[in-house]
């Protein structure tokens, strides 16, 4: 009775964590600052991400996670146990039932570590469930009804496409192409337009700032720094949001091409359900400006983005916490 149960979104960009009964109560970035030497974690999330390139030599910011799945093992199970301490989710006399959400297409060998990682921070069950089912209930849709719904969930590592009925996954898709690589691509456009190198945060300011993906969506212009790959030294240019719909283009196209992929193995009845109620864009890239109409043009369905959309699979893991003791164990396997 004294356990408590957490939900956590283990995202490649952030880390939300849902207690039962408090609501969301972290969102943090999946970033660990250690020593290189004797791997001694310094900061974890918010203090960490603050250092990601600014650090000395003895000091590297690592992402344990890379696309959605755990690429270090260790640093993640220091990440999560500092995240699970911060909240008080462990104790001497209590262990945690931990939720955990995780991409539609991961392997065996990627969940095992997932759960491996869980039960080693004190949980005493693990549960793992698909962020796409996650994310629909967290959006409000009801997934439980035999109708179609359809959410297309762009994280930080993945983007997860899956049309849902009576409560399961009916058709899905997990593509590598999410807002990192967005990110990637500004910083690689400007390198090649201007030759000016920029870091991973200038990038995402870039994104969040002027990013836009539809004609006439947005018409700013933000004024970058970075170092001069011709004189080695700081300059600053002016970057119009023309400029970043050109660099994402290929990326939103491959999410586009994901969407109409899954839409074209849906069953008719659920597809003529989707013309109805629409496509639900969730995760932090639903906030890019202009993606849902530019998805609505293509894929000829209504496209809504979720209210507070980077929340939405955390909430959907509060909901399922409610009725943690009706899933099947079989549910601790995706």
């Amino acid at each position: 009775m004294l356990s408590k149960d957490i939900g956590i979104d283990l995202g490649t960009a952030n880390v939300s964590i849902h207690v039962k009964g408090k609501g969301v109560v972290l969102d943090e970035p999946s970033v660990v600052a250690v020593e290189t030497g004797t791997r001694r974690v310094l900061a974890v999330g918010d203090e960490a991400y603050r250092m990601v390139g600014r650090t000395p030599g003895n000091i590297v910011a690592i992402r344990p996670l890379r696309d959605g799945v755990i690429a270090d093992f260790e640093i993640t199970e220091m990440m999560l146990k500092a995240f699970i301490d911060r909240i008080g989710g462990r104790s001497w006399y209590s262990r945690p039932r931990i939720l955990i959400c995780a991409p539609t297409n991961i392997t065996s060998v990627e969940q095992k570590a997932i759960r491996e990682a869980a039960e080693r921070c004190g949980a005493r069950e693990v549960y793992m469930e698909e962020e796409p089912k996650a994310a629909a209930i967290g959006a409000g849709m009801d997934i439980y009804q035999p109708s179609g719904n359809m959410v297309v969930d762009i994280g930080g590592g993945t983007t997860d496409v899956a049309v849902l009925s009576m409560g399961d996954i009916v058709t899905s898709s997990s593509i590598k192409v999410a807002g990192n690589t967005f990110d990637s691509d500004i910083a690689r456009y400007i390198k090649a337009k201007y030759k000016l190198l920029i870091g991973e945060r200038t990038s995402e300011e870039i994104k969040i700032r002027i990013g836009s993906v539809h004609t006439g969506a947005r018409n700013d212009s933000i004024d970058i720094r970075g170092r001069d790959m011709v004189t080695g030294l700081p300059r600053t240019v002016a970057i119009h949001s023309d400029e970043v719909r050109e660099a994402l283009s290929d990326s939103v196209a491959s999410i586009v091409a994901a969407a109409k992929a899954v839409l074209e193995q849906t069953p008719p009845e659920l597809s003529a359900d989707i013309i109805d109620r629409g496509v639900i864009l969730t995760g932090g890239g639903a906030l890019l400006e202009g993606l849902d109409l530019l998805m609505a043009d293509e894929l000829k369905v209504p496209v809504l983005v979720a209210e507070d959309p980077m929340h939405c699979v955390v909430k959907g893991t509060g909901y399922m916490l409610d009725h943690l003791d009706r899933m099947s164990r079989k549910k601790t396997r995706i």
